[in-house]
């Protein structure tokens, strides 16, 4: 869970244009956003872009999805990144290209923790995250990195879940000028003990960065076709939800030292 050729100039996109005044205010009161929809869902958090929303309904049409689950965050650009005298000016290229890559670092995600509201405490999330070279083979391989981001890769990881098990995902990374986009989906069922809660190729998580001057606007939208059990689209949505939470946590702290240095 979970979820980026390139121009290197282009002006971004103020918050405003990409939320609404409405959406910001309710931003700003509280940071980030989320939302949990469980019959008939549609986004409800989603920033106003093409390429992210063209994405996000082709997933929904190929699951059908019974969960979904939405964050919507705000990261200010830390002081060494930041545009004094221009403030709204987009990512330069470095920076763009260093985000990049720290999505890029599956293995950072190893020992990452969430909130389990099961246990009341925190969790890690995963045991174990590492790059590898096919879903057959899973011959483990060092975090890809890239001077120039292609306009789109794909890689593969083996992820241990202390929840789910140990798993096979597929990721999709989409780099444009003023965007980074990258989906995750599970190439193995995903179980709770005995119970198979997803079946393979039923979840999408989708992370999108986008620039917005000052700040960087990350959305994630995780999305499945679950199993259903009595009180099991609750406890899966609580989870979903935590775990999204973890994974901005973790975006923080790759943003952190991509932009500062």
């Amino acid at each position: 869970m979970l979820f980026l050729s390139i121009a290197v100039t282009g002006s971004s996109t103020g918050l405003e244009e990409l939320l609404g005044a409405d959406k910001i205010a309710e931003l700003a009161a509280t940071n980030p956003l989320t939302e949990v929809q469980f019959r008939d869902p549609r986004p409800r958090l989603m920033p106003r872009d093409e390429r992210l929303r063209r994405l996000i309904n082709d997933a929904m049409e190929a699951l059908e999805p019974t969960l979904f689950v939405e964050s919507l965050y705000r990261y200010e650009k830390p002081a060494a990144a930041g545009r004094a005298e221009a403030p709204q000016e987009t990512w330069t290229e470095a920076e763009r290209n260093a985000l990049y890559n720290a999505t890029l670092a599956i293995s950072s995600l190893q020992g990452i923790e969430y909130f389990s509201a099961s246990r009341n405490r925190m969790r890690t999330f995963y045991e174990t995250s590492t790059v590898i070279d096919d879903p057959d083979t899973k011959r483990p391989l060092a975090d890809p990195a890239y001077a120039t981001p292609p306009k789109e890769l794909l890689i593969y990881a083996r992820q241990k879940d202390l929840t789910f098990g140990d798993n096979i995902y597929q990721y999709t990374y989409y780099a444009y000028p003023d965007s980074l986009i990258f989906i995750q989906e599970n190439i193995s069922s995903m179980t709770v003990g005995p119970i198979t809660v997803v079946r393979k190729n039923r979840l999408r998580s989708v992370v999108a960065v986008i620039d917005a001057g000052d700040s960087l606007l990350v959305y994630v939208a995780s999305m499945a076709k679950a199993a259903s059990f009595p009180g099991m689209n609750e406890r899966a949505g609580r989870s979903f939800s935590n775990r999204a939470e973890a994974i901005l946590s973790w975006f923080s702290r790759q943003a952190d030292d991509a932009l500062s240095k």
